[in-house]
């Protein structure tokens, strides 16, 4: 039988980060999220505990939201992490330098038998891993938004992957309740690679005039079964993530992943989607 780790530490106190907080926790680990500085750290435990409320008042967890965030703390810094920790996931934004830098104070602080993980997108987990003293432990662990609904989680391996190293990562994915995809590390992955082709044509869609982003969506979700539209999923990821990856993929597969310019001009207008309030709807 499956079982998650006893202990786990999330780097990343936001959306992703939360939210992968909170499905280790619900699922009986105890959790640790590493935020920059105690406002942040605080802010992400209220972010967690309301969710854990909204969760318990749909009738979706086994005990009440009080015990399950009783098992979650939050710090200001990854020293602050324990350092026989299972399992640490980064979930920062997607900046590769930032994510190399808080990998290696992390692993600075945690034992050997500590996995680490990264839940990137679509950076390279080899270039990643590279940075590290000990690469054979670390791998991809890519979740999706919002991460307790969520039924996937892309296991992505490296080239030093160790096979033990996978194994525990599909075994706590199932014990989440979850599904695992296993890929190989390459650009973009299997899911942001197709989901970021499909968003940018529909971008580009709205561009040319061509349609509404309503009727698009429909398109996609009527037509094609999609549970969500293209430019509302756009909307929900973050208009700033889906241009910077979509940089990221231009520069390592090729101009067919260039970023409209309509989604430079929204990201420079401070259009984010969701977290703004206004993307291609507004919220």
């Amino acid at each position: 039988m499956s079982t998650t780790p006893r202990t786990v530490g999330v780097v990343g106190g936001g959306r992703m980060g939360a939210g992968i907080a909170q499905s280790f926790a619900t699922a009986g680990s105890t959790v640790t999220v590493v935020e920059n500085g105690t406002e942040a750290a605080a802010a992400a435990l209220e972010r967690i505990g309301a969710s854990l409320r909204r969760a318990e008042g749909r009738g979706h967890l086994s005990e009440s939201a009080d015990a399950v965030l009783a098992r979650v703390r939050a710090v200001d810094g990854p020293e602050a992490l324990d350092p026989d920790t299972e399992l640490v996931v980064e979930a920062v934004f997607e900046d590769a330098g930032l994510k190399a830098g808080l990998l290696t104070r992390v692993e600075a602080v945690v034992g050997d038998a500590t996995v680490l993980a990264t839940n990137t997108s679509s950076l390279s987990v080899t270039d990643l891993a590279a940075v590290l003293r000990r690469p054979e432990r670390f791998l991809g662990m890519h979740f999706f938004n919002p991460v307790p609904a969520s039924a996937l989680i892309e296991i992505v391996v490296a080239p030093e992957s160790a096979e033990g190293v996978v194994r525990s990562a599909l075994d706590w994915t199932r014990a989440l309740g979850k599904q695992e995809v296993v890929v190989k590390d390459s650009p973009g992955f299997a899911s942001s690679r197709l989901g970021l082709a499909l968003g940018l044509e529909a971008i580009r869609m709205v561009e040319e005039g061509v349609a509404s982003p309503e009727a698009i969506d429909d398109a996609m979700r009527l037509g094609y079964r999609h549970p969500m539209g293209p430019l509302r999923l756009t909307d929900l990821v973050g208009l700033d993530v889906r241009l910077a990856i979509a940089e990221y993929l231009q520069g390592t597969l090729g101009e067919r992943f260039a970023p409209p310019g309509l989604l430079r001009e929204m990201v420079g207008r401070g259009e984010l989607g969701q977290k703004s309030g206004r993307g291609f709807y507004s919220w």
